[in-house]
């Protein structure tokens, strides 16, 4: 805002001179504004906040927290470490980092470069002067994997001079309260001024309508079995209908899903324990309700079941060792292009017995057997920004998508279909038997004869004494494949993460070197420059 200085009219000048004398000092003194907020923006503390981000929830904590430090008078911004050396560090000085673990204790996708370049033996560089502090973001289920790319990162950074300023704190699924803690001591350390309490926004807080904190109560309005008699598997095509939400979606994202665990589960852990089922309990969130129903829609049960829990444990201990049970995030299967006012998921029913015990999971039986149809259940979208569509609708695309894998391809084709995108269409299928495990078969094939799918190349394991899988045809594909790369083709793998993601990325290495003419080293670095352009994405789990 400018400062315009007054003359009154009354005081001893003429009207030239009070006019002259006013621009004078209009000059003078908004000059003096102009140094003063040019100083006061050049004394603003630099802040990095970098994230490591498999699903987005890294990523969009690191970005309303720099909202946050921005607003705390920092010079704050979120920065992806696929976008950055280890020497941006250097020029940051203070640094958060954020970072999610996924598989086996692995760094997410968009911190594998960083991680490397970390690590490069005699050429890392001294991180000295350099400020830092975790939040590790995990799921204690994982057991000793549990944020186990956090404290890598923590231990490496420290290695190579870096000051910690906080100690590193480990999330469990439930994050923001601990991160709210962490960043208002980061704030305190760096400015050197005790911070209030953070008041970092949640993404429900941050959004209007509905969200995780608030969800949509969606009517269940399609449960169709996708396999066909002689399968092993069920698996079911769910859709929900958003009417009156005004709720969207973009293709890539994920559908969070509130379930309920399974009432004959929960009564056979009560009555192991022998507790009264009707006595009143604390809930997670605040609030009480009878034990049964406390277990059956607000407490994980899955661990104990079938286990042989610990008989006379008071009812206080039994309640201290619960955790809170989590909505399940699933790949949306479904265009909203073509599918107005609804959101498709594709899901494998979980069934089997261990040792005789039958086990079952929690949320996709919940989904196939428990959730009638026309009854609601709570739904948010989960943005999962790293999976999105090239913009440029001429760009070829390459989906590989076993199983339940097929989902956001699904997705994916009716997007390309919808908006006429030009760009070719390849997909990897695969599943057990062609008879009886080719999911959404119908609509592939149409696909296939209009043109839409340029080419579909299908890998069912059991039709043959050999097992086939994507990798095997993607191997056999290796010419064409390195050719599509070539000219730009956005690479897509989604499915299981132990197994099939880590043959599809050797594959994938395996034909930059023999139909590219690469060596191993520059195999690694052409795929790390896909990941960096945002060509190879991964919705692995």
């Amino acid at each position: 805002m400018k400062i315009v200085p007054f003359i009154p009219e009354n005081a001893p000048f003429s009207v030239e001179q009070r006019a002259w004398l006013n621009g004078f000092l209009a000059g003078v003194l908004n000059r003096g504004a102009a140094v003063s907020g040019a100083a006061s923006a050049e004394t603003k503390r630099p802040l990095l906040i970098a994230f490591g981000s498999q699903s987005g929830n890294a990523e969009s904590l690191a970005k309303r927290l720099a909202r946050e430090a921005s607003g705390r008078g920092f010079a704050a911004r979120a920065a992806g470490l696929d976008s950055l050396q280890p020497a941006d560090l250097i020029k940051e000085q203070n640094v958060l980092l954020i970072t999610s673990t996924w598989g086996e204790g692995d760094m997410p996708d968009n911190a594998v470069s960083f991680w490397d370049s970390l690590n490069q033996n005699g050429s890392s560089p001294k991180l000295d002067g350099v400020q830092y502090s975790i939040l590790a973001l995990g799921d204690k289920n994982y057991g000793d994997t549990f944020c186990l790319a956090g404290k890598k990162l923590d231990t490496r950074l420290a290695e190579l001079g870096a000051k910690r300023i906080v100690d590193r704190v480990d999330c469990d699924v439930e994050f923001d309260d601990l991160a709210k803690k962490w960043s208002a001591n980061a704030f305190t350390v760096l400015s050197g001024v005790d911070a209030p309490a953070s008041s970092i926004a949640t993404e429900a807080e941050e959004e209007a309508g509905y969200s995780k904190k608030k969800p949509f109560p969606a009517k269940l309005i399609a449960n169709v079995p996708l396999n066909s008699r002689g399968s092993s598997k069920d698996t079911r095509h769910i859709g929900f209908s958003l009417t009156g939400s005004d709720l969207t979606y973009e293709v890539g994202d994920a559908l969070g899903v509130f379930v309920q665990n399974c009432p004959k589960v929960v009564d056979a852990v009560i009555a192991a324990h022998a507790f009264d089922p009707q006595v009143v309990v604390a809930l997670p969130d605040g609030g009480s309700a009878p034990l049964r129903e406390a277990l059956i829609k607000h407490y994980e049960v899955r661990n104990l079941y079938g286990k042989g829990p610990e008989a006379n444990l008071a009812l206080a201990a039994f309640m201290e060792n619960l955790r809170k049970l989590q909505p399940r995030l699933y790949s949306i299967a479904s265009s909203i292009k073509k599918h107005e006012n609804e959101v498709h998921l594709c899901v494998a029913a979980v069934r089997y017995s261990s040792d005789g015990v039958p086990h079952k999971g929690v949320a996709s039986t919940f989904l196939a057997d428990r959730l009638p149809l026309d009854a609601t259940t709570g739904i948010y979208f989960h943005a999962a920004n790293h999976f999105r569509l090239p913009a440029d609708l001429t760009r070829p695309v390459i989906m590989v998508g076993p199983g339940t894998g097929i989902a956001p391809f699904r997705a994916f084709l009716e997007e390309r279909e919808a908006t006429q995108a030009s760009g070719n269409n390849w997909l990897f299928f695969g599943d057990q038997k062609r008879a009886s495990d080719f999911l959404y078969h119908d609509q592939i094939i149409e696909w296939v004869q209009k043109g839409h799918l340029t080419r579909l190349d299908t890998a069912f394991s059991r039709d043959q004494e050999e097992k086939i899988y994507v990798q095997t045809r993607m191997l056999q594909a290796a010419s064409e494949l390195w050719q599509w790369l070539e000219e730009g083709a956005h690479f897509y793998v989604c499915g299981d993460a132990k197994r099939m993601a880590k043959d599809v990325d050797d594959a994938l290495h395996s034909i930059i070197q023999t139909a590219g003419g690469k060596t191993a080293e520059e195999a690694s670095a052409y795929v790390n420059q896909m990941k960096k352009e945002k060509r190879y994405a991964r919705d692995v789990y």
